[in-house]
């Protein structure tokens, strides 16, 4: 989808949503993030890796469409997209800046189950259900093992005891790849996380993906990819805790990676916040592994403030992160 088809798509939107009774809602958003990497020793202006998406200076949109009939909301559309600084600019060749697409997809309410259409999140891991767009931390889908978006369709049905779900996408991430590329996931978890305070999940996916670092293909063809992975949201009180954990096969190694990310909360509304996250996971005969610990605090209704400090163990380097995160509700 070329930027111009994007910036149409959602200028028609905006400009015809009076004929759906005002059933949309359209933010902005802005972040500034830099920090400094001792093994580079110069300052940087990403979180985790220059060719990576997540997380960059950027300003963007969220749009959201519901489509409504008498009898209640039958469907909805979702775009949302940033124009985002891309550092690794000098050494790719690419523009200094580059759109990047996030949620780009069409949901119908099919009575037996939702589906969609489009760019959106694969049945897989916390990526699944925890939005990390406007976060430092990041699940296992940014550390390969799975996908924070992929380009395909998929199905999701809510039960009283949890929810079961699965895709079919292509396995390249960010861009759209044909090319013997594709992807298939499942996962079903128990307990509803806004009601119960908790959900544990078991994932599979199998396929022959792409390997994709943000926008950029990392190995020339499709591998094949088989992994299952287990995953789990706790609530108690002001602490947060979330297990991630995925083992399988991927560009011809057995892989293996973990997560445990602990949050504790402060002030009313939960309104500052401290986190630590260890990441492990094998690549090739070695294992891997980061140790990150963040602080957030929200300034305003609109405004939040993050830091980061990372250890990176394959590097040595030490890397620290501050964002500056604006999300305003236009209409």
């Amino acid at each position: 989808m070329s930027k111009i088809t994007i910036v149409g798509v959602l200028i028609l939107l905006v400009s015809s949503s009076p004929a759906f009774g005002k059933s949309y809602l359209l933010y902005l958003e802005a972040q500034g993030v830099g920090g400094y990497s001792t093994e580079k020793d110069e300052a940087i202006y990403y979180s985790m890796n220059p060719l990576d998406v997540m997380q960059k200076p950027s300003v963007g949109v969220d749009y959201l469409q519901r489509f409504s009939s008498e009898t209640g909301d039958w469907g909805s559309f979702a775009l949302q997209m940033r124009l985002a600084y891309n550092e690794a600019y000098r050494a790719t060749g690419e523009n200094e800046f580059r759109v990047q697409l996030y949620n780009a997809f069409f949901k119908y309410k099919a009575g037996v189950a939702d589906l969609w259409i489009g760019h959106s999140r694969i049945a897989f891991g916390l990526a699944s259900y925890l939005d990390s767009h406007a976060l430092l931390l990041q699940p296992l889908a940014m550390y390969g093992y799975g996908y924070d978006r992929d380009w395909g369709a998929g199905a999701t049905r809510d039960f009283e005891w949890g929810n079961i779900s699965v895709s079919y996408s292509t396995g390249s991430g960010m861009p759209i790849e044909f090319d013997g590329n594709y992807l298939v996931s499942a996962r079903a978890s128990y307990g509803v996380l806004s009601r119960d305070n908790y959900t544990i999940g078991f994932s599979s996916t199998y396929g022959k993906p792409i390997h994709t670092i943000g926008y950029e293909k990392i190995m020339p063809d499709p591998t094949r990819t088989f992994l299952v992975g287990t995953d789990f949201t706790y609530f108690w009180n002001n602490l947060e805790s979330r297990f991630e954990a995925a083992a399988g096969e991927k560009m011809d190694e057995n892989t293996y990676a973990f997560l445990w990310r602990l949050g504790v909360n402060f002030l009313d509304e939960d309104r500052m916040k401290l986190e630590a996250q260890p990441v492990y996971w094998k690549s090739n005969d070695d294992w891997l592994y980061e140790i990150s610990g963040c602080f957030s605090y929200k300034l305003t209704s609109d405004v939040t403030l993050r830091t980061m400090y990372t250890y990176d163990g394959e590097m040595n380097d030490n890397r620290f992160v501050f964002q500056l995160y604006w999300y305003y509700k236009l209409l």
